[in-house]
């Protein structure tokens, strides 16, 4: 697969990174105690960290001020990482959709950084992070009518389908993980200079868990300014 930061995004916000995993041949299906045992773990972890909201967290205010500079209402739209936040802040028991996406959840909690999941096996070409363009076309997550992003809108996008919305702040229908995907890209965003170690090591605990929990091979990446394009 390919995967390519885009240069209008880079030029709003020159810092930005991208952490990748590819993983393939999962068995999604297959009981996942451990992930769920770390799920609910890290979300208690998480939850006792935080003294405030979450949008007053030192570690959520850097992708409040991405999505002002690429023209997002922060307090509107959400990111994920914040919305994720707010709910542990809730506390009750961590959701809990399938083995691969527990698995995302659990190591965003644990770093604070935001992973998405997209299923490779709907996927049509590249998959970019780009500005939404005429043509585009996003069907909400649990359906209901298309949706026409607004043109200039950051997306994640696979050929003129849009993945997400607003960045990262809301998924589509298309590509969500079910228990019989077997092929997942995850791109975990973050900033240089600012937490990309935590991306970093977000995206190497993520990676040993869908090799050693879901038999999945997994192949590594990371896009930024001076290295845009990922392919593997």
């Amino acid at each position: 697969m390919k995967f390519e930061l885009s240069p209008e995004i880079l030029e709003k916000v020159p810092a930005f990174v991208v952490g990748i995993v590819v993983a393939r041949g999962l068995d999604n299906a297959r009981p996942a105690e451990r992930i769920s045992a770390l799920l609910a773990g890290h979300f208690a972890e998480a939850a006792s960290s935080m003294a405030g909201k979450a949008k007053e967290d030192a570690r959520i205010a850097p992708y409040r001020e991405a999505f002002a500079a690429l023209g997002i209402n922060p307090n509107r739209y959400p990111c994920s990482i914040e919305a994720l936040m707010s709910r542990v802040q809730k506390g009750g028991e961590p959701p809990s959709i399938n083995a691969a996406v527990d698995a995302g959840n659990a190591v965003s909690a644990r770093h604070f950084v935001p992973i998405g999941a997209h299923d490779l096996g709907a996927v049509s070409g590249e998959i970019s992070l780009r500005p939404a363009r005429s043509g585009d076309v996003f069907l909400p997550f649990g359906g209901g009518e298309r949706e026409d992003p607004e043109p200039g809108e950051p997306v994640y996008a696979s050929g003129s389908v849009v993945r997400t919305r607003r960045w990262m702040w809301r998924q589509s229908e298309t590509g969500k993980i079910a228990a019989e995907t077997r092929d997942i890209f995850f791109p975990i965003d973050g900033f240089s200079g600012v937490n990309e170690a935590a991306v970093l090591a977000a995206r190497d605990e993520l990676a040993r868990l869908m090799k050693d929990e879901l038999g999945g091979t997994v192949v590594l990446g990371f896009v930024d300014a001076k290295a845009p394009v990922f392919e593997g």
